[in-house]
């Protein structure tokens, strides 16, 4: 017998192949091409048995999941497109709460599919969201599923979307239950939104071991006959040890394939991890005709404008914004800068897919370029926390072997983070990459004086960074002094409602150089 285990993952709310940059576009990704592949999958197997399993980060990220979220207030049209696909479980990825608790248990109760997590407990240590496994049976076969998510959540949520919620190890509560679905299931899956902390092949840690993936050491748990893995966007179908391992991509890119062989004892003799593009297949006709009326919606709204730009606001070149000051860029520092009052204030670029604003500024560019639901916080710290939250930004860029300057690895692989890269506004600052990391701000000034350590300055950042997301261990929550309950997204649209005209101006306030 052959057991299929299918899976997607990261997908976003990219229900449709579009990224929305243009209207009707057509991209080689989206569930609706997901849709298709896990159809044709599941007719393929014939008798044997499949598992098809929606690992994560399904509730926040295309405008489509924005506009159910703030807009219609309506999650219906979502929900139903997931429980078209034959899902016989669910898990819990960290951007589920972008939009609170509650906005994630209503997803779940519109959900035909069954929810696990199994880390992420309430204030009585019971699992919060469904299940902590599920047994699923395939005639005399017996598959345990067992799901967790990354632990890492309290570091990026606001403190008031995870209230009451306990956050631990997948690891730990993985060695907890794994025995004990071994003496209940013939086959043991682990359905994990994480990651992967070390390199699949020489076992070296590739990040910072905080906790936030721990898919390696999962891997080695005795006893797990399969791990389906998210959350990095990365695109891996292997054997980790004796265990077959698969990590999708984002946005409906691939499907996840796992094969276990398993022989007339019910025991697993074989396997094996494949990927499954979708580029190529036809998007699901009942899927997409039931989306276009929510979709052509959504096309509508993202197509009003918003106000006007003078002179150029547009990005042609991610690298050249992020090594000196760009409209754009300063752009959102003024916009964070009049929601907070606060002086000082600090952004990124978030990918390198965002194309800046043309002449008119629709909510398809806000979307399109500010792509998370980001609220804002102000965080009182000194000249100290300041310049190592500059050296930490610094260290995103190196040098190649013709002395130029490039991204660093890191920030590239496994998973590219150049939203960990901030720029800043209200200072002046000077970052020298010929210099090594920890001493690269050769200047740092605010209003025309060099910044003290001990100085008391306030900032504004987003809630991200302001709990210390991407391991900005200088930013906390005990820091902060004020917050704006509001996105970013509304923000950028009531400054653009006061400030209808946006002028292409910087405060030329950054150098980025290489100088020996």
């Amino acid at each position: 017998m052959k057991l299929t285990i299918l899976s997607t993952s990261d997908t976003h709310g990219y229900l449709l192949p579009t990224d929305y940059t243009s209207r009707n576009s057509q991209k080689s990704y989206g569930l609706t091409r997901a849709a298709t592949v896990i159809k044709e999958q599941v007719a393929a197997a014939g008798a044997d048995p499949v598992l098809v399993i929606e690992n994560g980060d399904f509730l926040q990220g295309s405008p489509l999941a924005y506009y159910a979220a703030k807009v219609s207030h309506d999650l219906r049209p979502l929900s139903q497109a997931y429980n078209q696909i034959p899902y016989q479980i669910g898990i819990v990825g960290n951007h589920e709460f972008n939009y609170g608790a509650d906005y994630l248990r209503t997803a779940i109760q519109q959900s035909s599919r069954h929810f696990l997590c199994a880390n992420i407990l309430d204030a009585s240590g019971q699992p919060a969201f469904g299940q902590p496994y599920e047994l699923v049976r395939f005639g005399a076969l017996t598959v345990a599923v067992l799901g967790l998510t990354t632990q890492y959540i309290p570091h990026w949520e606001a403190p008031e979307k995870i209230q009451g919620l306990q956050f631990r190890s997948a690891v730990a509560t993985a060695e907890d239950y794994v025995p004990k679905l071994r003496a209940l299931a013939d086959v043991v899956v682990v359905a994990y939104h994480g990651g992967f902390e070390r390199d699949l092949t020489t076992n070296a840690p590739t990040e910072a071991l905080t906790g936030e993936n721990e898919g390696s050491a999962l891997a080695l748990i005795p006893g797990i006959d399969a791990l389906v893995t998210g959350h990095q966007h990365r695109e891996l179908a292997a054997q980790l040890g004796t265990v077959p391992i698969t990590q999708p991509g984002s946005k409906g890119e691939f499907v996840g394939k796992i094969t276990l062989t398993v022989n007339e004892a019910q025991q697993v003799t074989a396997s094996q991890a494949e990927l499954l593009p979708t580029g190529t297949a036809q998007p699901a006709a009942e899927l997409v005709n039931a989306l276009t009326p929510t979709n052509q919606a959504v096309e509508d709204w993202l197509d009003q404008p918003l106000g006007t730009t003078t002179g150029d606001l547009t990005i042609t070149d991610p690298m050249a914004v992020r090594l000196r000051p760009h409209p754009y860029i300063q752009f959102v520092q003024d916009v964070q800068r009049a929601a907070t009052g606060a002086k000082i204030s600090g952004t990124a670029l978030f990918n390198n897919d965002g194309r800046g604003f043309d002449h008119v500024i629709t909510f398809r560019s806000v979307l399109t370029n500010y792509i998370y639901p980001n609220t804002l916080a102000v965080e009182k710290i000194t000249g100290a926390d300041l310049r190592a939250a500059l050296e930490q930004s610094a260290e995103y860029f190196s040098l190649d072997p013709q002395g130029q300057i490039v991204v660093s690895d890191r920030f590239k692989q496994p998973k590219p983070q150049h939203y960990n890269y901030d720029m800043y506004a209200g200072i002046n600052y000077v970052i020298n990459v010929a210099r090594p990391v920890g001493h690269r701000i050769t200047s740092l000034t605010y209003q025309g004086a060099p910044v003290r350590d001990d100085q008391a300055l306030t900032v504004v950042i987003n809630q991200y960074r302001a709990v210390g997301g991407g391991n900005y261990a200088m930013f906390k929550a005990d820091k902060i002094v004020q917050e704006n309950p509001a996105d970013m997204t509304e923000l950028i649209a009531d400054y653009l409602r006061q400030h209808p005209q946006v002028s292409a101006k910087t405060e030329d306030n950054f150098r980025v150089i290489a100088q020996d």
